[in-house]
């Protein structure tokens, strides 16, 4: 889901009147990170408060470097990575579950195979959550064939998966309302295959057609592809206002059960919408680019956290905070110690929710991508401090730097005006691989070898 895929985050097109509103119950951050552009590792980044360079799990599992005639097209050969979140990490969920709150996972989990399944990282609960990143199909039975590698039974034809997903959340928040609870409920939507209801996607069809012309086009050119620059797409929509229903109604059974005032909602995506490649279904714009690359597009989220009676309904907090932040801010909320030998490269957002706004400590957010992505991205890593972000590519060692507060879209690459402030960034981004044990890309003998022919 991406930064602009919700009506309290600037989209036009896309109904969201759940989200909208757990917003004006909430906090709303504009500069919320994901910590990679894609999924597993920000996944894994939220369970631990580290960053995935440091768990080495920096790409999507199982990634695409074992395809060999994919290999043969890359000028650097990305470092092998972990396939699955450790079991020696201890998770949010562990702790959580050691002072006695009853831990569910329903959906998305893309962290490793069967003996690394929610179940064994401290969920009392799993409900399809596995190593898959995305169903075969969102209606039941949710997968192809007789394939079982998608299997969440007791269905009904017809029946959506994130309405189901939410059916199940609902039932675990029922069955724990008299006791603590942490509930990850980590919906597969929205994501491919791009599949939604026929009367909503019929809805969303009748109004894109209702849209005014866009002068500059659809599509602009994003390096070898090009981005969707206009929110349209029917079937997506549907699958936000999907996913946006669910939202409702876990709000709404918390309210009908006396327990809204006394739980704490966190909304945020792992990762930035999808708009250069399988099928391009939205837009991220004022922001650039997408899923799968370190421009603004692929890693800067919708995020809203909802804390009662501490967070000033309606605020909105403009400091750059990232996934790992999670770990030692639920901590705090819930009393507990923090653990600052696992949550290293987390911070408490605690005083930014008691006071609505202000700043933390100074501090600079890294990226650590070594991977081509399917989605047109390169093998690179990015730093941001302050109002300044700098992007490394490892392919021929460019940088790019851009003035986030003048230049959100990231259009004006600003490096050559600033030699000392490149030099500055990219010693911070060196620095920080080092110290987290970042594993980087090397030359690539298949390439030079197809070259050659």
């Amino acid at each position: 889901m991406g930064w602009r895929d919700a009506g309290c985050f600037g989209s036009t097109f896309y109904e969201t009147p759940n989200i909208d509103r757990l917003a004006t119950q909430g906090i709303r951050f504009t500069n919320a990170y994901a910590a990679c552009p894609v999924c597993s590792p920000t996944r894994a980044s939220i369970m631990t408060g580290k960053y995935p360079a440091r768990l080495n799990l920096t790409d999507w599992i199982p990634g695409r470097q074992s395809n060999m005639k994919l290999r043969a097209q890359m000028k650097v050969l990305p470092p092998e990575f972990e396939q699955q979140l450790g079991l020696e990490e201890v998770t949010i969920a562990e702790v959580l579950k050691e002072v006695g709150y009853v831990t569910c996972s329903v959906g998305k989990w893309h962290l490793g195979g069967q003996a690394y399944y929610p179940e064994k990282q401290g969920f009392d609960v799993n409900i399809a959550g596995g190593q898959w990143g995305s169903p075969p199909s969102y209606f039941y039975p949710y997968r192809r064939g007789n394939s079982k590698a998608f299997d969440l039974p007791g269905g009904q034809e017809g029946e959506y998966l994130t309405d189901r997903l939410t059916n199940e959340a609902v039932k675990f928040i029922e069955a724990n309302k008299d006791r603590p609870f942490f509930l990850y409920l980590s919906h597969y939507a929205v994501h491919v295959p791009l599949q939604a209801k026929q009367e909503m996607t019929d809805r969303y069809e009748r109004k894109a057609a209702g849209l005014p012309a866009n002068d500059t086009g659809k599509f602009l050119p994003e390096g070898a592809t090009q981005a969707r620059q206009v929110q349209d797409h029917a079937v997506y929509a549907a699958m936000v206002e999907s996913m946006d229903q669910s939202v409702g109604r876990v709000m709404t059974k918390l309210d009908e059960l006396g327990i809204a005032d006394n739980t704490v909602i966190i909304f945020m995506s792992d990762n930035g919408g999808l708009s250069t490649a399988e099928g391009s279904p939205t837009s991220n714009m004022p922001l650039r680019a997408g899923k799968g690359l370190l421009y603004e597009g692929g890693i800067r989220e919708p995020m809203i956290i909802k804390w009662p009676g501490i967070v000033k309904p309606g605020s909105v907090c403009n400091e750059p905070v990232i996934s790992t932040d999670f770990y030692p801010t639920i901590l705090q909320m819930t009393g507990l110690p923090l653990r600052p030998e696992q949550h290293i490269d987390g911070v408490s957002l605690v005083p930014l929710l008691r006071k609505g706004t202000g700043r933390l400590q100074d501090r600079e957010l890294y990226w650590h991508y070594p991977h081509y992505s399917n989605q047109g991205g390169k093998p690179s890593g990015a730093v941001r401090a302050g109002d300044y972000k700098l992007i490394e590519f490892y392919e021929d060692n460019r940088v790019e730097l851009y003035n986030l507060k003048q230049d959100i879209g990231e259009r004006h690459d600003i490096a050559g005006q600033m030699p000392e402030k490149v030099s500055e960034l990219r010693e911070l981004l060196r620095g920080w691989r080092q110290q987290v044990g970042a594993r980087m890309p090397m030359p690539n003998p298949y390439y030079e070898a197809e070259k050659a022919k």
